[in-house]
């Protein structure tokens, strides 16, 4: 099995073949199309690269700059694109469950909210719980009221074999 390995195309320094190029200084200034050598000997003098950013353009268009600053700008850049995924967190509840640990799960829950993820609240039956589904009702009715104003009701309850579950997305 061969691995391909992604390569950097952007070239600089002596790898610049071709000339003359248009040359923008570090501060932005436009210094207008030069020898390749004569831009090559302002970057040194300045302590820095020339670097290849427009190599598809007639002449191509190539800036005075630090180029790992710039590679480490690239990486940046392309890491933040992503954005948020959403996740969806769930919060377990039993319908002998106590109010104020009832409270805590709400209080998670309203910090996933707000951290944009959706929440799938639960309320799990053991054993001959099962008998009080109006009990898991209440409890699970006290979660989507509290939870109301910070986020919208996406999937409404429904009872799943021993349990029931409704998921609150983000406002």
């Amino acid at each position: 099995m061969q691995q391909t390995i992604e390569r950097d195309q952007t070239r600089i320094n002596e790898h610049i073949r071709i000339t003359p190029v248009r040359v923008i200084a570090s501060d932005g200034e436009q210094l207008g199309v030069i020898p390749t050598e004569e831009a090559l000997k302002i970057a040194r003098d300045a302590g820095l690269d020339l670097v290849e950013v427009a190599p598809k353009e007639r002449p191509p268009v190539c800036r005075v700059m630090d180029y790992g600053k710039y590679k480490y700008q690239q990486r940046k850049k392309q890491g933040h694109s992503s954005g948020h995924r959403t996740k969806t967190k769930e919060i377990r509840l039993r319908p002998k469950t106590g109010q104020h640990d009832i409270d805590f799960k709400v209080k998670q829950a309203i910090s996933f909210l707000a951290a944009r993820d959706k929440v799938q609240v639960s309320v799990v039956f053991r054993g001959r719980e099962i008998v009080h589904v109006a009990e898991g009702r209440r409890v699970m009715e006290s979660v989507v009221e509290a939870l109301k104003e910070h986020g919208k009701l996406e999937i409404p309850p429904t009872q799943q074999g021993r349990r029931i579950v409704c998921t609150i997305a983000p406002k």
